[in-house]
């Protein structure tokens, strides 16, 4: 077994092993605006260390109802959190009762050469139980000569009682290195729940 190491962890695994998932940074909102992954900053990694990078929601819940939770980034010596991104987004629900079911395009979730916040999970509830979860994969934000993919699939505890299965995807549309990543809500705080940060090794 060979170990790797980094200034955190140490994960054992098989010799020659690859695509190791290696634990970065964890950040947990507390009636927050906004949580923030700054390359270099706090034990921040997002650099060229990794070619993708993968970030899991668990249990967000928002301080507003129905709101969604949704990210953007800043380029290398970049601020705003306004790079232009094109995406597409559907949705698969069932509520609860059985009464309805759906799998649709979700227009305003979507982008097109865009510079707002990128909607990742939708619709969220704010009731005491009512919350969402999934993943996001960053790939290659580093890279000075290709646009920046992204994919996520998240699932959400409805304002209506509805599983929501979140499917979005797109790429930023710069070639300049992407370092920062932001999330927020579209409305209100993150009232509670965790974002972790992973790198591909």
């Amino acid at each position: 077994m060979a170990t790797y190491q980094n200034s955190r962890y140490n994960i054992a695994l098989p010799s020659g092993a690859g695509g190791v998932i290696v634990p970065i940074k964890t950040l947990t909102a507390s009636s927050s605006a906004t949580l923030s992954f700054v390359d270099g900053t706090d034990d921040v990694v997002l650099d060229n260390t990794y070619r993708t990078y993968i970030f899991k929601f668990i249990n967000i819940h928002p301080a507003t109802n129905f709101t969604h939770l949704s990210f953007q980034a800043n380029a290398s010596g970049g601020s705003g959190y306004n790079e232009t991104i094109t995406s597409t987004m559907f949705v698969a629900n069932h509520k609860e009762d059985d009464s309805s079911t759906n799998l649709a395009y979700e227009g305003d979730g979507d982008l097109a050469q865009g510079t707002g916040f990128q909607s990742i999970i939708h619709a969220i509830g704010n009731g005491n139980d009512e919350c969402g979860s999934g993943y996001l994969h960053l790939f290659n934000p580093s890279s000075t000569t290709f646009v920046k993919h992204f994919i996520a699939n998240t699932n959400t505890y409805t304002d209506d009682d509805r599983s929501q299965n979140n499917f979005s995807a797109g790429y930023i549309n710069t070639t300049s290195a992407i370092d920062e990543i932001q999330f927020k809500m579209s409305s209100g705080n993150i009232d509670a729940g965790t974002i972790k940060l992973y790198g591909i090794a």
